[in-house]
């Protein structure tokens, strides 16, 4: 733009001639133009959303006691003291172990033949085949760990209780009420002492 207007206004200055003022003008606009700085537009601050975990931590669990956990804060269980007394009932009943048939023989699904099997002793014939199907199903193998908590949140019985588990601000001794209605046991054992040693064990993670 400025090298077109000075060729416009060349012959008056080769002639000696003054620029009229209509032409010097246009020069001091197109300078002025020339000179003022492009302007850009200022980028908005993106605002980045930030989710804070409330679930909690269990110092010293095992990898299948941090399965459930996980497990458990996902169905939207949040007290620690309905945590801690699942956790309990699993431990009584099969120490976290996957593939444990009742007696302590570690045996894969379809080799346990009597008494219960699994995290939680899955024993009448409804609900152990039910973990073989449910399992078929998904993909995945029955003697896991991956495999028994995704099948115990389908069953009748867990349904019963879980608005139960849901519930906040009770005792250990009250969700042990409710966790007996899951799992009907015979023998209560040492569930609600290691329900209290889970309590102590969990922390809120930061």
């Amino acid at each position: 733009m400025i090298k077109t207007t000075l060729a416009a206004l060349l012959p008056f200055l080769m002639l000696g001639s003054s620029v009229p003022d209509d032409a010097a003008a246009k020069i001091d606009t197109t300078l002025a133009s020339a000179e003022t700085p492009i302007e850009t537009p200022a980028e908005e601050p993106v605002e980045i959303e930030t989710v804070e975990y409330t679930g909690y931590t269990c110092e010293g669990c095992t990898t299948q006691e941090q399965m459930a956990l996980a497990a458990f804060h996902e169905r939207g269980i949040t007290d620690k003291n309905a945590i801690a007394a699942l956790m309990g009932n699993i431990r009584q009943e099969s120490k976290f172990i996957p593939d444990i048939c009742e007696g302590g023989a570690r045996v894969a699904y379809e080799h346990c033949h009597s008494g219960g099997y699994g995290l939680i002793q899955w024993t009448t014939t409804g609900r152990y085949d039910g973990l073989g199907r449910h399992a078929k199903n998904m993909g995945l193998n029955p003697s896991t760990t991956e495999a028994q908590l995704s099948y115990l949140f389908t069953e009748y019985e867990w349904k019963q209780v879980e608005s139960a588990m849901k519930t906040p601000g009770k005792s250990i001794e009250w969700y042990m009420q409710h966790a007996y209605k899951w799992l009907g046991w015979g023998i209560h054992g040492a569930r609600t002492d290691y329900a209290y040693n889970y309590a102590r064990m969990l922390y809120k993670a930061s």
